[in-house]
């Protein structure tokens, strides 16, 4: 049996379904683009149609000349009506998709309940409306919808549906999980049987992850004989989301031998799923696996030690080979092992036997002590380290800053900053409104600071948070700040801490401008072939 396995992609279908997932045309082209990147076979882009993203998707889709094939989504037939007639049918022939997915009921209950109509015209809608389709030159995959639930009800029927969508030349049937009800050990003794009753057939499997085994079924599956799996990036989609490809794909090839995308491209895989989580909007799950940003992160001192030595001592495989890096965690669990790897990250020459290198190694983690954390504030902790191993320019001093808020009756607040630096030798005091206190002093210091560093310009805020330390002091707790900015290419977080919520805003606020410059400034010495070794890792973060 071949071990080529096709990867279809429905997260700009299905995946759309999910709470809090709203994709525009513009982000949908967006993501096909970069899933055909990826190398996935399929690219279901929606229903023709259904809504104007759709009917502008299909569209402009055409004109990106993707080597993935475009799939559009429908129903079959309506019940007591001709498939030649359908409008459903219609539309997505006329999308110019060059593959068309057809969802039928399997379910006798969903048939009898849902449909409200004779098992028997159910086969017949299901035929009618692929053999129409096959003879419109299209391929169709047919979705056989609640199919496990449907066989563990009526095996006789759910076998049924498929042999008749296989009998009116169905290029894949594919199984679906839709309720993510059904348990591994079904799905791979079912898959089994209707292989050896339908030898013929290319089946493939589409899995819901409501008892969060929807990558657990897809494996199985697989391993029965499904060559054809349908997900998500990320596994967004309806209720506990779809099977995530993220997983699926490198599971498959990396742990079962299978063929999916190449191995060049598996290491696309982690900047792709983090490119769909920008577009949609949708935080990632730092824990996600493969993907996310802990997915190879060491906390403890035992295993970072360990992992110096060999990495396979704490990690299952290369994390590049899916486009993803080994982080070390500096925290109050750590031990200076941690320090020492993270400052070798940056390129840092750091010696834990020196007693200046101990000092920076007592100070953060009586930094950490005080409520500060470096895990998620890399940016911060590196200029920490640079600071004391004098490895850092200091671009600008800070002298003061004002805060104005006024509220008046019947009238939105208003926030302004007044902030006072030295560049360059120069004082600069400048002054500036904004949505709230924060953004005001991010408005007034960057004002300060483009005159003498534009590049300023390219980086933003993309993320802020805040988190109450010490609950029992109710409103006198000192507060821990996390800002994340983003320029062009990257992304970094710094920290702040203080018993006043603005002061610890600024703090944080503050690093980010020094973390952004300085990388701006090495990045033009690297253009110009002057960085010196131990900067270069600044630029990359």
């Amino acid at each position: 049996m071949s071990k080529s396995i096709s990867i279809f992609d429905t997260t700009l279908r299905d995946g759309t379904q999910g709470e809090g997932v709203s994709l525009s045309a513009d982000d949908k082209l967006k993501i096909a683009k970069k899933l055909d990147d990826l190398g996935v076979q399929y690219i279901e882009g929606g229903i023709p149609g259904s809504n104007s993203k759709d009917i502008e998707f299909f569209k402009r889709v055409q004109q990106l000349g993707l080597s993935a094939k475009i799939t559009a989504f429908g129903s079959t037939r309506r019940k007591d009506s001709q498939a030649d007639q359908d409008a459903n049918l219609k539309r997505i022939l006329e999308s110019g998709a060059q593959a068309a997915t057809l969802v039928g009921k399997s379910w006798d209950f969903h048939v009898h309940t849902a449909l409200q109509t004779t098992l028997e015209e159910n086969l017949a809608m299901i035929y009618d409306s692929i053999a129409y389709l096959k003879q419109q030159g299209l391929e169709v995959i047919f979705d056989a919808e609640h199919f496990f639930d449907g066989y563990k009800n009526n095996p006789d029927y759910a076998v049924s549906v498929l042999k008749k969508a296989h009998e009116a030349g169905a290029d894949w049937l594919v199984m679906c999980d839709t309720n993510g009800g059904t348990l591994p050990h079904e799905i791979g003794g079912i898959v089994t049987t209707l292989r050896t009753g339908l030898p013929q057939a290319n089946f493939g499997i589409h899995t819901h992850n409501d008892c969060e085994l929807a990558v657990a079924n897809t494996l199985s599956a697989v391993q029965a004989g499904a060559r054809q799996v349908q997900g998500t990036i990320n596994g967004y989609g309806e209720r506990c989301g779809n099977a995530n490809l993220c997983s699926i794909i490198p599971n498959l090839q990396l742990k079962l031998g299978y063929e999916c995308i190449g191995e060049e491209r598996l290491k696309q895989l982690t900047n792709t799923a983090r490119y769909v989580s920008e577009i949609a909007n949708v935080n990632m799950p730092v824990n996600q696996p493969y993907v996310g940003n802990a997915a190879f992160a060491h906390k403890g001192g035992i295993h970072v030690s360990a992992i110096l030595r060999d990495s396979r001592t704490y990690e299952h495989i290369v994390p590049e080979w899916v486009g993803n890096k080994q982080r070390v965690l500096v925290s109050d669990l750590a031990g200076q092992s941690n320090i020492v790897s993270k400052a070798h990250e940056m390129g840092l020459d750091f010696d834990q036997t020196n007693e200046h290198s101990r000092k920076v190694i007592d100070k953060i983690k009586d930094l950490e002590h005080q409520g500060y954390t470096f895990e998620a504030a890399d940016a911060s902790l590196e200029l920490l380290l640079r600071e004391a191993g004098e490895d850092m320019k200091e671009l600008f001093t800070f002298e003061s800053f004002k805060m104005l808020v006024e509220k008046t009756a019947g009238r939105p607040v208003v926030s302004e900053a007044f902030v006072k630096l030295n560049v360059a030798g120069n004082n600069v005091y400048t002054a500036a409104e904004g949505n709230g206190p924060v953004n005001a002093l991010d408005n007034a210091l960057r004002k300060a600071l483009v005159q003498y560093f534009p590049a300023i310009k390219e980086m933003h805020l993309s993320d802020y948070k805040v988190r109450v330390l010490d609950e029992k002091d109710a409103t006198a707790a000192k507060v821990r700040v996390l800002i994340e900015s983003r320029d062009i290419n990257n992304s970094w977080n710094t920290v702040g801490v203080s018993g006043n919520v603005i002061e610890a805003s600024w703090e944080a606020l503050v690093d980010s401008m020094r973390y952004a410059l300085l990388g701006q400034i090495l990045q033009q010495d690297n253009d110009r072939g002057e960085e010196s070794d131990e900067h270069r890792g600044l630029v990359n973060h």
